[in-house]
């Protein structure tokens, strides 16, 4: 069930994905650098990172000025609408960055804290993913017209692609990269791609079994997460939880709890 708020704002959010991806797809610099750090010296933004959320922000609020907004490069205002926006301008900096073509752009909207609306632009794919809460997960790309996504067929979790990522903050990663050296033998393989959204969306495709990671931010996971869900995906964090900074777990129905029980008896969610 969708309602002619959500249509919207998603098509509010689709406009400004779009906007965004080309900028950033066509705009950027041959002799792009770091603008500034974050978490540590690796974690980086990049001039064209601040350019997107600008863009996004400022279209938003043309259209619905009363909006609040979370943004990764540090949009932050309450609004009194009772929507919110969470935007990653630039999911996959350090892959710009090097100019590797595994990042996006996501924006959600949120209704009185519950996410509604999601779209996760990959402008180097070609393709553009979205879902409106109850309606569906569907992409557009270098086919004709829009594909309803679908999680696979669930398989035994010995035989499960599984996505991940590492944080930039040197203890955190070592603590990752020694939980995945113990779950490499119990799955199909790892991969790790470099967009938490891209990861999201490719379990949503078809394209994986599951994904996990420890030390994502709301805008990281916001639209990502929908998608992924309104796709057949189950999503948590640590049993029983939300996905949080601690640990994001998703996965197809019959992957999610044995990866989400194996990820809690390996102490993911702590160094």
């Amino acid at each position: 069930m969708t309602d002619a708020l959500h249509t919207d704002l998603l098509a509010l959010a689709r406009e400004a994905a779009r906007r965004a991806g080309e900028l950033l797809r066509d705009g950027r610099p041959a002799d792009l650098a770091v603008a500034a750090t974050k978490s540590s010296p690796i974690d980086v933004v990049t001039e064209m990172d601040i350019a997107a959320e600008k863009l996004i922000t400022d279209l938003i609020s043309e259209h619905r000025p009363d909006d609040g907004f979370l943004g990764e490069e540090g949009a932050s205002t309450e609004g009194t609408s009772g929507i919110r926006w969470v935007i990653d301008p630039l999911d996959g900096t350090v892959n710009y960055l090097y100019g590797l073509p595994t990042w996006s752009v996501s924006i959600a909207a949120e209704q009185d804290g519950e996410t509604v609306v999601g779209v996760v632009a990959a402008p180097m794919r070609g393709e553009t993913y979205h879902a409106e809460r109850g309606g569906g997960a569907w992409a557009t790309g270098p086919w004709e017209g829009e594909r309803r996504l679908g999680c696979r067929p669930t398989a035994p979790l010995d035989q499960a692609l599984v996505s991940t990522g590492f944080n930039y903050v040197t203890e955190v990663r070592t603590h990752q990269a020694d939980v995945a050296q113990r779950l490499i033998p119990l799955l199909r393989d790892i991969r790790r791609g470099g967009s938490a959204a891209i990861d999201l969306c490719d379990l949503a495709a078809g394209r994986l079994d599951g994904y996990y990671e420890r030390g994502l931010n709301p805008w990281d996971v916001a639209a990502g997460d929908l998608i992924a869900r309104e796709a057949g995906a189950l999503t948590g964090g640590r049993p029983g939880e939300r996905p949080s900074w601690d640990l994001t777990v998703a996965a197809t129905p019959g992957v999610f709890e044995p990866l989400q029980r194996l990820l809690e008896d390996l102490g993911a969610w702590h160094d």
